[in-house]
Protein backbone atom coordinates (compact mmCIF):
# COMPACT_ATOMS: atom_id res chain seq x y z
CA UNK A 1 0.00 0.00 0.00
CA UNK A 2 1.72 3.63 -1.30
CA UNK A 3 1.28 6.21 1.74
CA UNK A 4 2.81 9.45 1.48
CA UNK A 5 5.78 9.90 4.15
CA UNK A 6 3.76 12.98 5.26
CA UNK A 7 1.10 11.23 6.47
CA UNK A 8 3.20 8.11 8.63
CA UNK A 9 3.53 9.90 11.80
CA UNK A 10 0.09 11.40 12.09
CA UNK A 11 -1.58 7.93 11.11
CA UNK A 12 -3.21 6.20 13.88
CA UNK A 13 -4.44 2.18 13.61
CA UNK A 14 -6.84 2.66 16.84
CA UNK A 15 -9.98 2.96 14.78
CA UNK A 16 -11.04 0.71 11.16
CA UNK A 17 -13.05 3.25 9.06
CA UNK A 18 -14.73 2.55 5.56
CA UNK A 19 -15.45 5.93 3.90
CA UNK A 20 -18.54 6.00 1.42
CA UNK A 21 -18.22 9.35 -1.06
CA UNK A 22 -18.33 10.29 -4.30
CA UNK A 23 -18.12 13.85 -5.38
CA UNK A 24 -15.03 16.35 -4.94
CA UNK A 25 -17.07 17.41 -1.97
CA UNK A 26 -16.19 15.08 -0.02
CA UNK A 27 -12.41 14.64 -0.49
CA UNK A 28 -11.15 16.59 2.20
CA UNK A 29 -13.21 14.33 4.16
CA UNK A 30 -11.70 11.37 2.93
CA UNK A 31 -7.94 12.97 3.36
CA UNK A 32 -8.33 14.15 6.78
CA UNK A 33 -9.76 10.71 7.83
CA UNK A 34 -6.96 8.70 5.82
CA UNK A 35 -4.34 11.01 7.31
CA UNK A 36 -5.54 10.59 11.06
CA UNK A 37 -6.84 7.04 11.23
CA UNK A 38 -5.80 4.78 7.93
CA UNK A 39 -9.28 4.51 6.03
CA UNK A 40 -9.87 0.48 5.12
CA UNK A 41 -11.88 1.01 2.15
CA UNK A 42 -13.55 3.50 -0.14
CA UNK A 43 -16.85 2.77 -1.50
CA UNK A 44 -17.64 5.17 -4.60
CA UNK A 45 -20.16 5.76 -7.46
CA UNK A 46 -19.32 3.55 -10.96
CA UNK A 47 -17.30 5.75 -13.13
CA UNK A 48 -19.08 7.64 -15.90
CA UNK A 49 -18.32 8.12 -19.63
CA UNK A 50 -18.14 11.94 -20.61
CA UNK A 51 -18.36 13.25 -24.45
CA UNK A 52 -18.43 11.77 -27.67
CA UNK A 53 -15.12 10.05 -27.46
CA UNK A 54 -16.80 8.25 -24.42
CA UNK A 55 -13.97 9.27 -21.97
CA UNK A 56 -14.08 7.36 -18.58
CA UNK A 57 -13.90 9.34 -16.09
CA UNK A 58 -12.90 8.32 -12.82
CA UNK A 59 -15.28 9.78 -9.03
CA UNK A 60 -13.32 12.48 -7.65
CA UNK A 61 -13.01 10.14 -4.58
CA UNK A 62 -11.83 7.94 -6.31
CA UNK A 63 -8.75 9.49 -7.72
CA UNK A 64 -8.29 10.66 -4.13
CA UNK A 65 -8.29 7.04 -3.02
CA UNK A 66 -5.92 5.36 -5.26
CA UNK A 67 -3.50 8.07 -4.99
CA UNK A 68 -3.40 7.18 -1.07
CA UNK A 69 -3.58 3.41 -2.21
CA UNK A 70 -6.56 2.55 -0.63
CA UNK A 71 -8.89 -0.31 -2.45
CA UNK A 72 -11.73 1.14 -3.72
CA UNK A 73 -14.76 -0.80 -4.83
CA UNK A 74 -18.30 1.02 -6.69
CA UNK A 75 -21.12 -1.50 -7.08
CA UNK A 76 -23.77 -0.40 -9.57
CA UNK A 77 -26.55 -0.99 -6.65
CA UNK A 78 -24.85 -1.38 -3.28
CA UNK A 79 -28.33 -3.04 -1.89
CA UNK A 80 -28.08 -5.77 -3.90
CA UNK A 81 -24.60 -6.34 -4.16
CA UNK A 82 -23.71 -9.38 -1.76
CA UNK A 83 -20.03 -9.59 -2.45
CA UNK A 84 -19.77 -5.70 -1.24
CA UNK A 85 -21.43 -6.37 1.06
CA UNK A 86 -19.90 -9.37 2.64
CA UNK A 87 -16.03 -7.09 1.73
CA UNK A 88 -17.54 -4.30 4.15
CA UNK A 89 -18.53 -6.88 6.69
CA UNK A 90 -14.90 -8.34 7.07
CA UNK A 91 -13.75 -5.60 7.51
CA UNK A 92 -16.08 -5.15 11.15
CA UNK A 93 -15.27 -1.48 11.00
CA UNK A 94 -15.86 0.81 13.73
CA UNK A 95 -17.29 3.18 11.95
CA UNK A 96 -18.73 3.94 7.81
CA UNK A 97 -18.60 7.25 7.16
CA UNK A 98 -20.55 8.52 4.36
CA UNK A 99 -20.41 11.45 2.24
CA UNK A 100 -22.03 12.50 -0.62
CA UNK A 101 -22.05 8.78 -1.56
CA UNK A 102 -25.49 8.75 -4.22
CA UNK A 103 -27.22 5.56 -2.97
CA UNK A 104 -29.60 4.79 0.12
CA UNK A 105 -28.09 2.34 2.44
CA UNK A 106 -29.97 -0.37 3.49
CA UNK A 107 -30.61 -1.72 6.90
CA UNK A 108 -28.03 -4.43 6.19
CA UNK A 109 -25.53 -2.41 5.69
CA UNK A 110 -26.45 0.44 8.13
CA UNK A 111 -25.87 -2.22 10.86
CA UNK A 112 -22.11 -3.18 9.51
CA UNK A 113 -20.28 -1.02 11.71
CA UNK A 114 -19.79 -0.80 15.44
CA UNK A 115 -20.67 2.78 16.40
CA UNK A 116 -22.84 3.12 13.35
CA UNK A 117 -23.08 4.98 10.34
CA UNK A 118 -21.59 8.86 10.14
CA UNK A 119 -23.25 11.18 7.47
CA UNK A 120 -21.70 14.43 6.68
CA UNK A 121 -24.80 16.31 5.63
CA UNK A 122 -24.03 20.06 4.40
CA UNK A 123 -27.23 21.78 5.87
CA UNK A 124 -28.13 22.79 9.59
CA UNK A 125 -30.53 19.86 10.53
CA UNK A 126 -33.68 19.47 10.45
CA UNK A 127 -33.47 22.52 7.97
CA UNK A 128 -33.01 21.60 4.12
CA UNK A 129 -33.18 17.57 4.22
CA UNK A 130 -32.01 16.20 0.91
CA UNK A 131 -30.06 16.37 -2.35
CA UNK A 132 -28.91 19.94 -2.86
CA UNK A 133 -29.10 21.65 0.37
CA UNK A 134 -26.11 24.34 -0.57
CA UNK A 135 -28.20 25.53 -3.40
CA UNK A 136 -31.39 26.10 -1.47
CA UNK A 137 -30.14 27.43 1.13
CA UNK A 138 -28.58 30.41 -1.04
CA UNK A 139 -32.16 30.41 -3.46
CA UNK A 140 -34.78 30.41 -0.43
CA UNK A 141 -32.32 32.97 0.96
CA UNK A 142 -31.25 31.43 3.97
CA UNK A 143 -29.19 34.19 6.41
CA UNK A 144 -26.99 31.14 7.88
CA UNK A 145 -26.08 27.35 6.45
CA UNK A 146 -23.16 24.46 7.82
CA UNK A 147 -22.51 21.42 8.62
CA UNK A 148 -24.59 18.22 10.56
CA UNK A 149 -22.90 14.70 11.76
CA UNK A 150 -25.72 12.49 12.18
CA UNK A 151 -26.02 8.41 13.04
CA UNK A 152 -27.87 7.00 10.36
CA UNK A 153 -31.19 5.57 9.94
CA UNK A 154 -33.67 4.33 7.32
CA UNK A 155 -35.22 7.39 7.04
CA UNK A 156 -33.67 10.46 4.33
CA UNK A 157 -31.39 12.30 6.61
CA UNK A 158 -33.65 11.84 9.61
CA UNK A 159 -31.00 10.25 12.14
CA UNK A 160 -29.69 11.62 15.17
CA UNK A 161 -27.99 14.37 15.30
CA UNK A 162 -24.03 14.72 16.34
CA UNK A 163 -22.21 17.90 15.80
CA UNK A 164 -23.29 21.19 13.76
CA UNK A 165 -20.78 23.80 12.28
CA UNK A 166 -22.72 26.87 11.42
CA UNK A 167 -21.09 29.48 8.31
CA UNK A 168 -22.84 32.56 7.42
CA UNK A 169 -24.01 32.92 3.64
CA UNK A 170 -22.47 36.48 2.66
CA UNK A 171 -24.67 38.53 0.74
CA UNK A 172 -22.72 37.96 -2.79
CA UNK A 173 -21.79 33.99 -2.11
CA UNK A 174 -22.12 31.85 -4.50
CA UNK A 175 -23.08 27.79 -4.41
CA UNK A 176 -19.67 27.05 -5.44
CA UNK A 177 -18.28 29.06 -3.02
CA UNK A 178 -20.21 27.76 -0.38
CA UNK A 179 -19.39 24.42 -1.30
CA UNK A 180 -16.04 24.71 -0.94
CA UNK A 181 -16.63 26.52 2.16
CA UNK A 182 -18.52 23.67 3.46
CA UNK A 183 -16.67 20.69 2.25
CA UNK A 184 -13.37 21.72 4.23
CA UNK A 185 -15.15 22.22 7.40
CA UNK A 186 -16.82 19.44 6.48
CA UNK A 187 -13.39 17.15 6.98
CA UNK A 188 -13.34 18.68 10.17
CA UNK A 189 -16.23 18.43 12.04
CA UNK A 190 -15.95 14.40 10.90
CA UNK A 191 -12.18 13.83 12.71
CA UNK A 192 -14.42 15.74 15.70
CA UNK A 193 -17.15 13.56 15.56
CA UNK A 194 -15.97 10.47 15.09
CA UNK A 195 -13.23 10.98 17.94
CA UNK A 196 -16.05 11.98 20.27
CA UNK A 197 -18.40 9.00 19.58
CA UNK A 198 -15.53 6.74 19.89
CA UNK A 199 -14.75 8.36 22.93
CA UNK A 200 -17.93 8.72 24.44
CA UNK A 201 -18.25 12.09 24.68
CA UNK A 202 -20.67 12.89 22.27
CA UNK A 203 -24.57 12.38 23.01
CA UNK A 204 -26.98 11.77 20.00
CA UNK A 205 -29.59 14.54 19.58
CA UNK A 206 -32.90 13.38 17.84
CA UNK A 207 -34.11 15.85 15.28
CA UNK A 208 -37.48 18.00 15.34
CA UNK A 209 -38.89 16.30 12.47
CA UNK A 210 -42.03 18.92 12.83
CA UNK A 211 -39.78 21.33 11.69
CA UNK A 212 -37.71 20.27 8.61
CA UNK A 213 -37.40 21.50 5.25
CA UNK A 214 -36.50 19.63 2.03
CA UNK A 215 -34.08 20.63 -0.63
CA UNK A 216 -34.79 18.83 -3.80
CA UNK A 217 -32.93 17.59 -6.31
CA UNK A 218 -32.00 20.19 -8.88
CA UNK A 219 -33.77 19.85 -12.35
CA UNK A 220 -33.07 22.08 -15.36
CA UNK A 221 -36.49 23.58 -15.16
CA UNK A 222 -35.23 25.12 -11.79
CA UNK A 223 -32.70 27.07 -13.28
CA UNK A 224 -34.88 29.18 -15.88
CA UNK A 225 -35.57 32.20 -15.17
CA UNK A 226 -39.00 33.73 -14.58
CA UNK A 227 -38.78 37.56 -15.08
CA UNK A 228 -42.05 38.70 -13.10
CA UNK A 229 -40.53 37.80 -9.70
CA UNK A 230 -38.34 39.79 -7.68
CA UNK A 231 -35.07 41.12 -8.74
CA UNK A 232 -33.60 40.31 -4.92
CA UNK A 233 -35.75 36.76 -5.67
CA UNK A 234 -34.05 36.09 -9.26
CA UNK A 235 -30.78 37.41 -7.98
CA UNK A 236 -30.38 34.71 -5.57
CA UNK A 237 -31.57 32.14 -8.06
CA UNK A 238 -28.59 33.28 -9.95
CA UNK A 239 -26.13 32.84 -7.34
CA UNK A 240 -27.80 29.37 -5.90
CA UNK A 241 -26.81 27.85 -9.31
CA UNK A 242 -23.71 29.46 -10.26
CA UNK A 243 -21.34 28.23 -11.35
CA UNK A 244 -22.96 25.04 -12.49
CA UNK A 245 -25.68 24.13 -13.38
CA UNK A 246 -26.45 27.93 -13.84
CA UNK A 247 -29.40 30.12 -14.00
CA UNK A 248 -30.98 30.81 -17.47
CA UNK A 249 -32.92 32.35 -19.69
CA UNK A 250 -33.10 33.08 -23.70
CA UNK A 251 -32.39 36.29 -25.78
CA UNK A 252 -33.84 34.83 -29.67
CA UNK A 253 -33.24 31.31 -29.75
CA UNK A 254 -30.02 31.32 -27.58
CA UNK A 255 -30.04 30.08 -24.44
CA UNK A 256 -27.74 31.54 -22.06
CA UNK A 257 -26.73 31.59 -18.68
CA UNK A 258 -26.40 34.14 -16.45
CA UNK A 259 -23.60 33.66 -14.11
CA UNK A 260 -23.71 37.04 -11.96
CA UNK A 261 -26.28 39.96 -11.18
CA UNK A 262 -26.65 42.87 -9.26
CA UNK A 263 -29.93 44.30 -8.08
CA UNK A 264 -31.45 47.73 -8.83
CA UNK A 265 -34.00 48.88 -6.71
CA UNK A 266 -36.21 50.79 -9.59
CA UNK A 267 -38.18 48.88 -12.77
CA UNK A 268 -37.70 50.31 -16.12
CA UNK A 269 -39.69 48.74 -18.02
CA UNK A 270 -42.10 45.14 -18.49
CA UNK A 271 -40.17 41.86 -16.98
CA UNK A 272 -37.45 41.06 -19.12
CA UNK A 273 -37.42 44.05 -21.30
CA UNK A 274 -33.48 44.78 -21.91
CA UNK A 275 -33.60 48.67 -20.77
CA UNK A 276 -29.94 49.31 -20.79
CA UNK A 277 -26.81 47.56 -22.61
CA UNK A 278 -23.27 49.16 -21.39
CA UNK A 279 -20.11 47.50 -20.14
CA UNK A 280 -20.77 48.41 -16.84
CA UNK A 281 -24.14 46.16 -16.83
CA UNK A 282 -27.06 44.78 -18.81
CA UNK A 283 -29.93 46.10 -17.11
CA UNK A 284 -33.26 43.84 -17.41
CA UNK A 285 -36.58 44.75 -15.46
CA UNK A 286 -38.48 42.46 -13.43
CA UNK A 287 -41.42 42.20 -11.81
CA UNK A 288 -40.35 44.57 -8.92
CA UNK A 289 -36.97 46.16 -9.48
CA UNK A 290 -34.13 45.42 -11.89
CA UNK A 291 -31.07 43.40 -12.42
CA UNK A 292 -27.76 44.63 -13.87
CA UNK A 293 -26.09 41.34 -14.91
CA UNK A 294 -22.49 41.27 -14.75
CA UNK A 295 -21.44 37.60 -16.31
CA UNK A 296 -23.19 35.20 -18.98
CA UNK A 297 -22.47 32.35 -20.75
CA UNK A 298 -23.98 31.42 -24.08
CA UNK A 299 -23.92 28.19 -25.80
CA UNK A 300 -20.63 26.57 -26.79
CA UNK A 301 -19.10 30.01 -25.16
CA UNK A 302 -17.07 30.04 -22.25
CA UNK A 303 -17.98 32.51 -18.80
CA UNK A 304 -17.70 36.33 -19.83
CA UNK A 305 -18.09 39.73 -18.04
CA UNK A 306 -20.58 41.65 -19.81
CA UNK A 307 -17.64 44.11 -20.84
CA UNK A 308 -15.65 41.49 -22.13
CA UNK A 309 -18.57 40.15 -24.25
CA UNK A 310 -19.62 43.18 -25.39
CA UNK A 311 -15.99 43.85 -27.25
CA UNK A 312 -17.07 41.42 -30.00
CA UNK A 313 -20.41 40.26 -29.58
CA UNK A 314 -23.77 42.16 -30.13
CA UNK A 315 -27.10 41.95 -28.13
CA UNK A 316 -29.73 41.94 -30.98
CA UNK A 317 -32.88 41.24 -29.07
CA UNK A 318 -34.36 43.76 -26.05
CA UNK A 319 -35.90 41.36 -23.79
CA UNK A 320 -34.93 38.37 -22.63
CA UNK A 321 -37.88 35.57 -23.22
CA UNK A 322 -38.62 31.72 -22.04
CA UNK A 323 -38.93 32.81 -18.07
CA UNK A 324 -42.16 34.46 -17.73
CA UNK A 325 -45.49 32.44 -16.85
Amino acid sequence: MYLRTSNLKRRRCDLDIIFMGTPDFSVPSLASLDDRYGVKLVVAQPDKEKGRGKKVLFPPVKEEALKRGIRVIQPVRLRTDTAAIEEMRAIEPDFIVVVAYGQILSEEVLSIPKYGCINLHASLLPKLRGAAPINWAIIEGHEKSGNTTMLMEKGLDTGPMLLKDEVVIGEKMTAGELHDLLSQRGADLLLRTVEGISKGTIKPEAQDHGSHTYAPMLKKETGLIDWTKDAVEIERLIRGLAPVPGAYSFIGDDQVKILEAKVIQDTFGKPGEITDVSKAGLVVSTGNGSLSIQKVQYPNKKPMAIRDFLNGNRIDSTEFKGGIK
